[in-house]
């Protein structure tokens, strides 16, 4: 296993809290977005490896902040490329990572009165970015 450089961490970072952040989104709600938040942290938290490592050390990811639609451009695109980034260097994480973040994007559509149509639309494209390259 060949170690993550900061960058790759990052996009392992902006994958993993910008899916949970798009499940959040996906039902408005202030009350909500604080359950949501401490349900994705016990997910998220849950990992182990180099993708705890990455997930709990460095800085937080910037994500757009201007329309949802350029969230989803940058954090769908950024699952993709972590898978990619794990494939190669850490092939055994692959499916950790890939659990990790469906897990804390479930739990958030959880963590409200159940999910909704547009929470579970949303993890359905979340689990597609994690399948790999478009």
């Amino acid at each position: 296993m060949e170690p993550l450089t900061e960058d790759e961490r990052l996009t392992l970072r902006t994958g993993a809290f910008g899916a949970v952040f798009l499940v959040s989104n996906a039902e408005p709600g202030m009350l909500s977005l604080v359950r949501e938040s401490f349900a994705a942290s016990g997910a998220l938290g849950g990992a182990s490896g180099v993708v705890k490592e990455a997930l709990t050390a460095g800085r937080l990811p910037q994500l757009p902040r201007d329309s949802a639609l350029e969230v989803e451009a940058t954090v769908l695109p950024a699952l993709r490329h972590a898978v990619e980034i794990l494939r190669a260097k850490s092939p055994a994480d692959v499916e950790t990572y890939r659990s990790v973040v469906l897990a804390a994007a479930e739990r958030v559509a959880q963590a409200h009165r159940g999910k909704s149509t547009s929470e579970a639309a949303m993890i359905d494209k979340i689990r597609d970015a994690l399948a790999g390259p478009a």
